[in-house]
């Protein structure tokens, strides 16, 4: 199943709280790209937070993974998990009408 999960930060947290974290959350997100789990990661363009693309068996095993990550352990960002399916509608394009 395709996730996509949307990075919100946590408030009040101060930019030196994540600075001891940043390398070890670069070396988990590897990881999970080198085992195929984490698909694609991008920065929102206006704030700084990530948008990343899993695939996982269900939403729940993609919050599983993301805890994983040392700024979610350690309480400073969550994330917005969707399960994402694909759109039907095109069928609509290929189906057969009666003739009026």
């Amino acid at each position: 199943m395709k996730i996509l999960a949307i990075e919100h930060e946590v408030p009040d947290k101060k930019a030196a709280d994540f600075e001891r974290h940043l390398r070890n959350e670069a070396l988990r997100a590897w990881e999970l790209m080198q085992a195929d789990v984490m698909r694609e990661m991008y920065f929102r363009e206006v704030r700084h937070e990530a948008v990343l693309v899993l695939e996982c068996e269900a939403v729940q095993a993609a919050q599983d993974v993301l805890n994983t990550l040392p700024l979610v352990a350690e309480g400073l960002i969550r994330f917005e998990v969707i399960g994402l399916r694909p759109y039907p509608g095109l069928a609509r394009l290929f189906a057969h009408s009666e003739p009026a």
